[in-house]
């Protein structure tokens, strides 16, 4: 990649989440064409470090195992 083409930044968002924005290339090809090139812009959000947030999605995910299994276990009673 072309270091004279990639351009960075780095923001807070509304939500206190820090954004930081990589202009760069997107080269892409298929069949019968040949390869495009086209500006693309990727923003990457970071929550704030005083977040926890993989607790949140474990208990989310531990929560909808327990559902699932009680209707299993519901579903098999009833037969």
């Amino acid at each position: 990649m072309n270091a004279q083409l990639r351009k960075e930044s780095a923001t807070t968002n509304e939500q206190g989440e820090v954004e930081r924005k990589v202009e760069t290339l997107n080269y892409s090809s298929s069949a019968g064409k040949g390869q495009e090139t086209k500006t693309v812009q990727v923003i990457h959000q970071h929550p704030p470090s005083n977040q926890k947030t993989s607790g949140g999605v474990l208990t989310g995910a531990a929560a909808a195992v327990a559902s699932a299994l009680e209707s299993a276990k519901d579903a098999i009673s009833r037969t």
